[in-house]
Parts: C-alpha cells; structure tokens; sequence
C-alpha cells in the first residue's frame, strides 16, 4: 500500500495506457509508447500527468497518446507476470515497498535506473525520505543501493476536519493526543461517530498503525520496514496500537459497522457531513478542495507523535524487457520539472520538487510546507502492508476483528507477527 498504499490503488480508480508513435526519418517504422498509471483525470497527478503527457508530446513531434484503461487490483495482482509478457507498457506507475516495487525488482523485472538517476539529477531532487522507498538491495528490501523507481510526488496521512461541527461543539484544534482523545469524547456525547473509517480495506489498518507509531522510534520502524532487527510484535509500541485501536471501537470513536466500508465510502461519507473526522492520505486533499460544497474543512498532522504514516508516491518504473528506455527517461524528467511539479502542488498534490512561491493556494502552502518538516525531519514512516507480500489482505482480516471483537489484540497481534515473519523468512 499503501499505501493505502494507498488511496486511489484501493478506490480502483483505473489505469491508463498510452501509447505514442515516435516517427523517424523516411524509411524508419514507428515506435509504440505504452504508459499506464492509475489517477482519476480530476486528481492532482492526473491534471499533472496530463499536462506532462502534452508537453512531451510537443517534445517529440509525431508521438500520438492512445488511452486503454486499466484498474489498479487488476496490476497489483498480476505484475509480475504482466512485466514479463509482450502486453507490458514501457513505463508505468507502480507500488512502492518490499512487497510491490522491491518484489518484482528481485525477480529482475523492472529497469535497473541508477545511472539514468544520477545522470539527469533526480537524486538530487529527491531526500534520502525519499529515495529510500525508489531503491532497493539484491533482496528487494528497500533502502537498498539500486535505483528501480523514481517518485515525483509524495504522500502522507493527515486528519481532515470538518470546521462547521469543530465550532458547533466548541472544540479547537487538537495539538496535543490528549486533547484529540478530549475531542473525540465530545463528539461521541453528542451523538456522533468521530472518526470516518473502513475496515474493508484502508484506512482501519493504518489507523492502528499510526497508534503504534506514536510509542516507536526511527529503529523500530527500520527493523519493520527494513528488516535490520527482529521485530517483536508483543512489544509496546504494537500492544499498545492494538489495544488502543479495540478501546477506540470500544467508546465509539470507531463504528463497529465499519468492518465492512470500503475506503471509498469512507471518503465520501466524510465529503457528505457525516464525520467529524477523516484520517487518510493526502490522495484525498485535491478531491476534497474539488468536491465538499457543503462546509468548510480543513487538517492537520497526527497530534503528539514524531512518526507520522507516509512516503514518496507511487513511483515511475520500466520493465526490464522494454525497447523504449529512453522514451520512458525523458517522459520521467518532464514530470521532474518545476512547472509540472507546482501544476500538481496547486492541484492538491505534495510535489518533490516545487517551488513554493509557484504555489497560490493557502492550504496547498501548508500541505507542502508540512510534508517538508516531516522529509527533512526523517519523520515519514510509510505504510503498514509494505514489508512482504501479501500483507495488505492479512492486515485487513486481522484488523477487521477488532473492529467485530472477534479477537483480542493479542491474538491479532499474534496473527500478523506470524504471517510477517513468514513472508520476511521467504525473502
């Protein structure tokens, strides 16, 4: 995932193709352009995209872009062998974390970019927050030394709030976990469910996540997500995410009828006034500025925590087998530039490399200004599912049980420790 992995891969929003005719000189064939990536055109990587699909066209005169949609689940769940068939695109954008990006690099599928990195400067435009999720060891552990993807946008979860009931209450911004608790118990008086949530697939896991988060450091999270230590799921930063997770259903800050929401009714019931409160990725910031008529809304980071949930974005990649790697580079570099870029950062979106003083939206200033304090501060600690493969489905049952009560959070815990380390055995 998740990212969720993230949103708009769980929202199934489509994935496109592209294809582009590259004439040559008289007597020369035309080369075909596939293109796949999964943003709604209305999004802000899909007004970017779009805009950077225009300019590399009038970049290389006679390439034509054709459309074949494509939905997300449909690549999640057969990549590997889609990379290795004659239907692969020449570049696409893909999943980042051991269990996407890092597992078909280890199977040598994808394009080994380091040198194309280093030679058009995207290094230097990426943090090492960032960079860490493009690259990969022999193992398909991220970290590594290899470069497999390049990221130009990043992502992170933040609370949205809806102002209209914030002030109908009384309650201020919470900046302290305390007084988020005290917000929560508010609400919870007065008849309403806080938190929006779905157990279906995101955000319920990372909800939990995040709790853990709030008890670890840097350490714990590199022996998670980067296998440099075992990892204890009995420890206190995981019982406590567990158990606090339970109390919340358990007090109504989460509806036990949630076990069954996708993430895209969750996100929508908050666009509809339902709930106070949203936690989720920044995916959601450019729909909600399009879409909430109805109230004014407005986020902000996870109160009390130095870790906070989030990475670089879903990552451009190049199928080992593709005739069209320098196609592929230059289409990356136009979406590496500033004017690109800052499209996406007055879309909604968290660019990598825009120029603040491009970007006219108050709101969109915070977003960015906030993801810079959490990059420069190695404070973004990606995504629950991204350690082995397969743990997107098992986080989503076991977490689904505590929504239910169907299990205690030690038996969850349990649970995922055991699936976790089998995946990390095999790898």
């Amino acid at each position: 995932m998740f990212e969720p992995t993230k949103a708009l891969s769980a929202l199934a929003v489509g994935m496109l193709a592209l294809t582009a005719a590259c004439g040559g000189g008289s007597g020369s064939s035309s080369k075909v352009l596939k293109l796949w990536h999964f943003e709604s055109a209305d999004s802000a990587m899909g007004v970017a995209w779009n805009q950077a699909i225009k300019e590399f066209e009038s970049s290389h005169p006679g390439v034509k872009v054709k459309f074949e949609e494509k939905g997300f689940e449909q690549i999640q769940k057969t990549a590997p062998m889609l990379l290795n068939s004659k239907d692969a695109p020449d570049i696409l954008e893909y999943s980042k974390g051991n269990a996407t990006a890092g597992l078909v690099a280890k199977q040598g599928l994808l394009t080994d970019m380091t040198s194309e990195v280093s030679k058009r400067g995207w290094d230097k435009l990426l943090g090492p927050n960032l960079a860490e999720t493009a690259k990969y060891d022999a193992k398909g552990v991220m970290g590594g030394d290899r470069w497999y993807g390049v990221p130009n946008y990043a992502e992170y979860e933040r609370v949205y709030y809806n102002k209209a009931m914030f002030a109908k209450y009384g309650i201020k911004v919470p900046t302290t976990f305390d007084e988020f608790t005290a917000a929560m118990d508010t609400f919870v008086k007065k008849g309403l469910t806080p938190l929006a949530n779905a157990g279906q697939e995101y955000p319920a896991q990372q909800y939990l996540y995040q709790l853990a988060l709030t008890k670890a450091d840097r350490t714990w999270v590199d022996k998670y997500q980067r296998y440099t230590g075992k990892v204890d799921f009995q420890d206190a930063a995981w019982t406590y995410g567990a158990t606090t997770f339970a109390d919340w259903v358990k007090k109504g800050y989460i509806s036990k009828a949630s076990s069954g929401v996708k993430a895209e009714d969750a996100g929508t019931a908050f666009m509809s006034g339902k709930y106070p409160m949203f936690f989720s990725g920044t995916w959601w910031y450019g729909r909600f500025e399009k879409e909430i008529k109805n109230f004014q809304w407005d986020s902000f980071l996870w109160p009390g925590t130095n870790l906070t949930t989030g990475s670089s974005g879903n990552m451009w990649v190049i199928p080992k087998n593709t005739k069209n790697k320098n196609l592929a580079y230059d289409f990356i570099d136009i979406t590496m530039k500033k004017g690109i870029q800052n499209l996406l950062a007055n879309n909604g979106g968290v660019p990598v490399a825009a120029d603040t003083s491009g970007v006219t939206d108050p709101l969109n200033k915070k977003l960015i200004s906030d993801f810079q304090t959490l990059a420069t501060g190695n404070r973004l600690s990606f995504y629950p599912d991204w350690p082995v493969p397969g743990f997107y489905d098992v986080l989503v049952t076991d977490t689904q049980k505590l929504i239910n009560g169907s299990a205690s959070p030690q038996s969850v815990l349990s649970s995922i420790g055991s699936s976790y380390n089998q995946g990390r055995s095999n790898n």
